[in-house]
């Protein structure tokens, strides 16, 4: 299975243009240009073009591998999955939940909401932009997530949402059958090594360990799409985070990023 790189150098609905010199030869830049409105439909518009090449890379036969600013391209990730039939378990890698609401948020922070929203709670407005059918929680695998707010703890727990707490714990630990669509924000990983961080929570496991678990799901031949949100360029000074991220995603894409 061939990779398609695609980059969205935006954060929400920011533009990041330092993450533009990530792009290779072949990778698409997703920058598409954004309507009026409110901050929902802004970043529909990137999620929607993202989803449009997420379909078109697994229609093909090839894998899409996902790179933003931010965890909420997943939504178009994902949508472009199911377009081209696939309907895949989500194994999410991150140091927080991002399954608020807009009843559980303390900050009413939209890069707080995208694996609530991917399992049908809370706000419905972006998933529906896409046409994102709603994935059963028992599907999603959320992994670490170790900065949790407090109802959104209560959320994750009374879920059907499968929650490790240690990263490590996926070497050993039964992969569901079928199809993997895996996500990871790179502030997973210990910010001792990987400090470039939007939202930095102490704690976490090595780089090292995340790689064991990542070159374990490349290995099952099951992973059908990749995503990542990345580290701040802006706080990136001696490209130790990007360094981290990108290796990670070598592993697990299976091949050069």
């Amino acid at each position: 299975m061939e990779n398609r790189f695609i980059l969205s150098p935006f954060f929400l609905d920011e533009p990041l243009p330092e993450l533009r010199s990530l792009a290779g030869e072949d990778w698409v830049v997703n920058s598409p240009t954004l309507p009026g409105g409110d901050q929902g439909a802004r970043m529909s518009a990137i999620h929607s073009a993202l989803a449009d090449f997420v379909a078109e890379s697994v229609a093909r036969g090839d894998r899409p591998v996902s790179i933003a600013g931010d965890c909420s391209p997943a939504i178009g990730v994902l949508a472009g999955q199911q377009r081209a039939g696939v309907d895949p378990s989500l194994i999410g890698f991150d140091a927080h939940g991002d399954f608020n609401t807009w009843e559980t948020t303390p900050s009413g922070f939209l890069g707080g909401m995208p694996l609530a929203m991917l399992v049908g709670r809370g706000e419905q407005t972006m998933p529906a932009a896409v046409g994102l059918e709603t994935l059963p929680e028992a599907s999603v695998f959320l992994t670490d997530a170790r900065d949790l707010d407090p109802a959104e703890r209560e959320a994750v727990l009374a879920s059907d949402v499968v929650h490790l707490t240690g990263v490590g714990d996926l070497i050993e630990y039964p992969l569901p059958g079928g199809l993997l669509y895996v996500h990871f924000d790179v502030d997973v990983a210990t910010p001792e090594e990987a400090p470039a961080q939007h939202y930095p929570a102490p704690g976490g496991p090595s780089s090292s360990i995340v790689e064991a678990v990542f070159r374990r799901l490349a290995g099952s031949g099951q992973v059908m799409a990749v995503s990542a949100s990345s580290w701040n360029p802006k706080l990136d000074e001696d490209g130790s985070s990007q360094k981290v991220c990108m290796s990670l995603l070598e592993t697990l894409s299976g091949g050069e990023a």
